[in-house]
Formats: C-alpha cells, structure tokens, sequence
C-alpha cells in the first residue's frame, strides 16, 4: 500500500527511519556537515564540464588552510633558514658599517646590485619580513584550533569498549575464580596508579555475547599537549625576537687604562639602536678601565707544541659608578660579561695605546693623550694615526708602528717576537699637510692619507722615521717641535648591548625543548578491559550429584597506541598479571573439578574433559566463524571511532 509524501508517519514507521537510530551528536555532526556543504554550493558557480568556480569567500578560505597547513609551515621555516644565510655572508650595516664601505670599494659592480636586493640590510628588508609574519600568522592559524579541539579531548570521556578487543595489536585474555565486579574495580585500581584516565560502561546481553563490565582507559594526552605548548613557544621566540629587535640596543667603545666612560650616546664609538629606540632608555652609569691583564703561553710544552705566545686569558678589572653614587667593583673576561643594570658589557678585544706628548717649536704642548694602535698580527705588532692640528705652520700627521718585543732583522726592519711588553718600540712615518679634519667631513681617527700630504720622515726621504722607548723624546724635523713617548697603556675595546627580551627567548627556547621531548617520548595509548560470565560448558552436570551448572569468570584487555609503542605488549602483558594477582589468581582448580563432573555425566574420559576445556586462552579460536563475521562488522568499534576523530583534529 502506498503512502502520500504528505501523510504523517507513525510511531512504527519512524522507529523504522534510519534517522532514529542516531545518537543526538551524529544528528548535530550531520547537520554541520549538511550546512558547511550548502554553503560550498552556494559559493560555487557551475562551469561547462562540471567544474566550478569558487567565489572571494572560497578562495579566501582556502588560501588560509594552505597557509595554516603544517606542509606551509614547514615550508616557510625552512624559507626563514634560507633566507638568513646572505646575512652572514655579506656584512650587514647595522653589525659591520665599515665592511659594508669596504665591501664597496672591492666590488663596485656587484655591491649595487646587491643593495637592490636589501642583501646589506637582510634582516630588516621587506622580503625578510614577509616570511617571518607568514610564517607567524602560520602557526597562529594552526595552533588555535588544535588548542580547541585539545580541550575538548581533554575534558571528555574515553571511548566506549570496543566489541572485538582481540583485535587490537595488544590483547589477552584470561581466566580467573573471581567475579566480573572484582576484576573491573582491581583493573580500574591498577590503571588509576598508571594516571589513565578512566570510565566504566557495562553491555546487556545479546544474542551472541553475555552481559559484561568493563572499563575504558587512555592516557598520553601529555603527548599533544607538549606539541602544542612546542608551537606556542615557538610564537614566543618569534614575537620575543621580534619586539627585541625593536627594543634593544648595542654600542662599542674603546677604554684606555684609567679612562671613564659615560653611558651617553655621544661618547659610543659606534651605536646600532633598535627601531623603537629611545636614549631617555640609556642607563644612567659609567665604568672605570682600572687595569687590564693578558696571560700567555709561555711554557716550555708551548714552544714545543707552537702555541707559545698565544694569549690563554683576558680580564678586565673595571669600577663601576651608579646614578645613587655607589661605586662597585667588578671583572670583564672573554664570555664572561658584566651585567649593569640591565646592560650587558662584553669584552670584544684588546691592544696597547702608546701616551703620546707633541710641543711645538716654542715648547707649549699642542698634544698630550694616549692613541689606541690595533693589533695586524698575533705578537701584537700594531699600527695607530696621530693627528696634531693645532701647530704651525703645517698639520702634523704621524703613521706609527708600535712593537712590544721589538727585534731588528739584518735588513734593519722591526717586528715583535712576543705579544707582551719586554721590549717595547715605537716607529713614527711624520707627514705635513692639510689633515682633512677642518672641512666637516667625518674621517676615521684610525686611518692617514698619505696620498695628499708630504712626508718628512720615514722610509720615502732621506730622515729616518722616529723611534722612541718610553720616557724618550726625540724631535720632529724642520724644527717644528719635539715627540716624546711618555708610557705605554694597554685598552680595552666593550661592547655594550641591552636587550630586554633576552630572559623570554631563554624561557620560550626552554619550553619548546620541554615541549618537543614530551611530543616525542610519551606515548599515547588506550587500554580496555572487559569481564563477564560464562558457562564452563553446555553439558549437565551428574544429577545425582546434586551441582548446578558452574559459571567461570572471563576478562579480556585490548591495548592500542597511537604512533609506534614497542612497550603496548608488554604493558598489556603486566596489567593482566597484576588483575589476575589482585582478584586472587586463576580458576584452574574449579575448572578441573566441573570438568570432572562433565566427563562423569557424559561418560567421557577425563583426559577428553580437561581437552575440551583447555580453551580459557583459546576461546576466541573455537568462535563461531559467521559470528566472529558479524562481530567483525560490529559498528560499535569507538577505538576506530576515536581515531577518526583525533585524525580530524
């Protein structure tokens, strides 16, 4: 009899609607799904040959899957790595101004091209920064909804009990004199101890299978969770870095041995600030060079070995002068910095700073201080520039080689045998002429041109260059005054930098470390166990004896792991024993005596008996096999089911 679209259905033919059978979360799953596809036609457009066009909203939505996939994630790391490798091939001018000049000056034609580029600047060029806020919206997009669906995992109960636990890659199955009750509260017991999380389900009777207690577990969560905490870490090394670079500042500053220096930004040698800079943010302190010492190789195993005269130790003894008016003492190594007031100050390098005095031809002092000679090769031979301007007639300009243990080859030429002062030298190459320092453009206080000024001593004209010991005065020629080599000073080059960020990208790096090795080495695990009744067997017993037919007590545990668990058996394997311990071991003994009373019921053999009951650990062999079929179709597998959905997550 058919039936009008419109008519109603009765309770019957409802029932019967496979809508019914629906749990109210299927139902609501179905409808999302239902709506998410309605609105994906909507925005699609039919095309000739059934292809569609995907509308703004669809294109928008899927450039920002791809953007927050792992697949782009990994991608973008990657392109972040790749793209800092110029930085540390090509100096940058925010780190190494003067080898950017130079870097000019040795390849006219490559240098513009590559400033084209922003190859100079890498680190705060456009191309850079696209990649890293690409690569932060990335993991932004991809950790909120894992954090959500995390939370939900977490606060939700494990799955049911699975129908078929010996499917699962753990599994056993054992026999005991106990009841179901029993065994479900010793494995809830055990596994409470473990930290699973649990939950108890129990399954009327059906056709094929009595009723049963059980207990579902699972634990591992800890396993996702450092995943997640490994990404939100990584966001706060991107954003600490990020509002570093901002934020922080580094300066250099050469001391000699008793000088003070202010921390102002007019007394930095050179000073690279942050974008976001501030000089009110300059902490108010100076510090004190008190002395400097050097230790070095000097054994008799060092000159064996090559290594005499390398340097083993640095320290700088300094005093530092706080705004309240306290001053403190503190020491500077190599790698070693001191911290004032927030400011680290690093020891960078080293050399000798010869004082030097220069009077004019009528005596009076036209220069008096100590210049700072850099270092050109491990024993210390340097080179330093003096430059008097204010003496008549002519700019003296004095190229100055200093030799800490001078020696004389056979061609009369110096050089330094030790790095430390035993015999210390000072050559000056005198030139007059205009210095160039009078015509407003900066000149380095550490360079001399030659090209443009006459040379009146040294090794293009007829006077010697100058050599003075300490305490020695010699004149300059022409009559224009003398040179006299008071003392030799050693100095200090430090480098200051402060960085307020630097303590949170310690802590996010330590963090994502925690958070990698928990991701990687906890495992993620389910474990079932389940416990029921059954017959010992089918046959009566002897009347005459007067026994009802005997039950026995099955349980069984399945285990399964997400990812590869070498320890899943083993675990599965130890819950077992420890169940079976606690409810007070197996029923062999009862076995043996209802198998007895079958075999004297049925006129069997004992020995066919005991036979026919050895299945307590092969009971799943002897299974029915259009029962174990069907059960293989069971759709009540919620450990697959639980999978699926941690799959989607």
């Amino acid at each position: 009899m058919s039936r009008s679209s419109d008519s109603p259905l009765t309770p019957e033919e409802h029932a019967a609607r496979p809508e019914a059978a629906e749990s109210p979360r299927a139902r609501a799953d179905r409808a999302v799904a239902a709506e998410e596809a309605l609105s994906s036609a909507r925005q699609a457009e039919e095309l000739p040959g059934g292809a569609t066009r995907l509308g703004p909203v669809g294109w928008l939505r899927f450039f920002w899957r791809q953007l927050t996939s792992m697949r782009v994630a990994l991608i973008l790391l990657l392109l972040l790595a790749v793209a800092s490798v110029p930085g540390s091939l090509v100096p940058q001018r925010g780190a190494d101004p003067n080898g950017v000049t130079q870097y000019f000056d040795e390849h006219p034609d490559l240098a513009p091209w590559l400033d084209r580029f922003s190859l100079f600047d890498v680190y705060s060029s456009p191309w850079y920064s696209a990649v890293y806020l690409l690569l932060f919206v990335s993991l932004i997009g991809c950790i909120l909804p894992r954090i959500r669906v995390h939370a939900r995992a977490l606060v939700s109960r494990p799955p049911r009990t699975p129908s078929r636990l010996d499917r699962m890659v753990g599994h056993e199955r054992l026999t005991v004199a106990a009841t179901p009750v029993d065994v479900i509260e010793a494995a809830d017991r055990r596994l409470a101890r473990r930290h699973y999380r649990r939950a108890r389900f129990d399954t009327a009777a059906t056709s094929r299978r009595p009723a049963a207690l059980s207990v579902s577990a699972e634990r591992g969560y800890l396993r996702e969770t450092g995943n997640l905490v490994f990404h939100v870490a990584l966001v706060g090394v991107l954003v600490a870095v990020g509002v570093g670079g901002g934020l922080s500042y580094h300066g250099q500053r050469v001391i000699v041995q008793g000088d003070t220096f202010p921390n102002t930004l007019s007394s930095y040698d050179s000073f690279t600030p942050g974008q976001w800079f501030d000089a009110g943010r300059l902490a108010p302190f100076s510090i004190t060079l008190d002395g400097f010492e050097t230790e070095y190789a000097d054994t008799i195993d060092d000159i064996r070995s090559g290594a005499y005269g390398q340097p083993t130790d640095y320290t700088a003894d300094v005093t530092v002068h706080h705004a309240d008016g306290r001053d403190t003492d503190g020491t500077i190594k190599v790698n070693q910095p001191l911290n004032v007031d927030g400011t680290d100050v690093y020891l960078l390098g080293n050399g000798y700073a010869p004082r030097i005095t220069v009077r004019d031809a009528q005596g009076q002092v036209v220069f008096s201080d100590p210049v700072p000679f850099i270092s050109q090769d491990q024993n210390n031979t340097s080179m330093g520039v003096v430059k008097v301007t204010d003496i008549e007639p002519e700019q003296v300009g004095m190229l100055g080689y200093f030799y800490p243990t001078a020696t004389e080859a056979h061609d009369g030429i110096y050089t330094s045998v030790y790095p430390a002062l035993d015999n210390p030298l000072l050559s000056l190459n005198v030139y007059v002429g205009d210095l160039g320092v009078d015509h407003g453009v900066p000149t380095s206080v550490y360079t001399l041109d030659p090209d443009s000024l006459t040379q009146i001593a040294g090794a293009q004209v007829d006077t010697k260059a100058l050599q003075l010991r300490p305490g020695e005065t010699v004149d300059l020629p022409g009559g224009r005054g003398t040179v006299t080599l008071d003392e030799v000073l050693p100095y200090v080059s430090l480098e200051l930098r402060h960085d307020p960020t630097q303590v949170w990208v310690l802590s996010f790096a330590l963090v994502a470390v925690l958070g990698l090795v928990a991701s990687l080495f906890v495992p993620r695990r389910r474990v079932w166990v389940r416990a029921w009744n059954e017959p010992v067997a089918a046959a009566p017993l002897d009347p005459a004896d007067g026994a009802a037919p005997a039950d026995r007590c099955v349980f069984e545990i399945g285990g399964l792991a997400r990812g590869d668990d070498q320890t899943l058996a083993g675990a599965v394997d130890a819950l077992a024993a420890g169940i079976r311990h606690d409810v007070g071991g197996a029923a062999d003994d009862v076995a043996d005596e209802v198998a007895a009373g079958f075999a004297r019921a049925d006129g069997a053999e004992t020995d066919g008996a005991a036979a026919g009951d050895a299945g307590c650990e092969g009971t799943e062999a002897g299974t029915d096999p259009a029962g174990a079929a069907s059960a293989g179709r069971d759709d009540e597998d919620a450990a697959a089911a639980g999978d699926r959905d941690d799959e989607r997550a």
